[in-house]
């Protein structure tokens, strides 16, 4: 039996229940006071989803202070487009999401959006560790507004990515690949009792006076691999990200890019590798929805 056809993702009520599961394992909890009170009174026979607090007496649903807080766009086909967002391994495309939902392309649009901002993690704790190994390299995609085409990659935007073998990663849309932008985040990012792994890049040349180790293979002489000595990991995320940039969302403004890359690599951290599968997935994205925020609006700002 295919994972949409669980009630929850054709029945609002049942997704109602299915989120609330999810996010209130011990019962409804008032998102404007905090009150766990079991008397909270029960109003979803006047509106689906709906509950009164009986302390601070103001109505809330299981939306309330989440990404999805006042979406217009029925709460089952929501999680349908969740779901179709964690099971795509290359992503799913707003306008596969405007067919397949029934909705307008400017609301599958933003509804894609906000499910982006749910899958940012913002981890803060150092990767690697002693004994651990972390593959760092950067990738060019798409072209910067206004830009015409000059040496190398200074016409488009740059991502950089460490991962963690056998573990995550963790991508950041960069301003530009020096040793003064991108050390800084590498020595923020990586725990120094770490090895790490890059390619011959100039920029990555002094990274052993902050890690424990740097060791790199030199590719412009065809050396890819030299014993545990490569940037293999990061390529095989490069190519999974590149395919779905170029393939499925096609085109991607630079103010948008950040949400993308979290979605890249929020897949690849609940990877089958590690334990989880599309529902589980799906579950855990539906978890990160608390306590963000997006409006369409904001969707339109630029990253600050």
């Amino acid at each position: 039996m295919s994972a949409l056809s669980a009630p929850h993702f054709h029945d609002e009520a049942a997704a109602f229940a299915e989120v609330e599961r999810l996010l209130w394992p011990e019962g409804p909890v008032c998102p404007h006071c905090g009150s766990l009170s079991g008397k909270h009174y029960d109003l979803r026979k006047t509106r689906v989803g709906l509950r009164k607090c009986s302390d601070c007496r103001k109505q809330f649903t299981v939306k309330v202070g989440t990404v999805f807080e006042c979406a217009k766009i029925p709460l089952n086909k929501m999680l349908q487009a969740v779901y179709l967002l964690c099971a795509s391994k290359k992503g799913c495309s707003s306008h596969q999401i405007h067919r397949t939902l029934g909705i307008t392309y400017k609301s599958a649009w933003f509804l894609t959006h906000r499910i982006r901002e749910a899958l940012r993690s913002g981890d803060l704790y150092p990767m690697g560790g002693e004994g651990e190994i972390v593959e760092v390299d950067e990738t060019f995609i798409g072209v910067k507004e206004g830009a015409t085409k000059r040496r190398v990659y200074a016409h488009k935007h740059a991502i950089l990515s460490l991962v963690e073998r056998g573990g995550t990663v963790r991508s950041f849309h960069v301003q530009g690949v020096a040793a003064a932008q991108l050390v800084p985040i590498l020595r923020a990012n990586i725990a120094k009792e770490t090895a790490i792994m890059t390619d011959e890049a100039g920029q990555y040349g002094k990274l052993g006076d902050h890690f424990a180790s740097h060791d790199f293979t030199v590719h412009s002489a065809k050396e890819y691999v030299r014993g545990e000595v490569h940037t293999n990991t990061v390529e095989d995320y490069y190519s999974i990200f590149k395919r779905g940039m170029k393939g499925v969302y096609q085109h991607c403004a630079e103010k948008h890019l950040h949400r993308y890359v979290a979605e890249f690599d929020f897949r690849y951290n609940h990877r089958v590798a590690l334990g989880c599968g599309d529902i589980e997935r799906t579950e855990t994205a539906l978890k990160g929805i608390v306590g963000k925020r997006l409006t369409y609006r904001m969707s339109h700002e630029t990253q600050s």
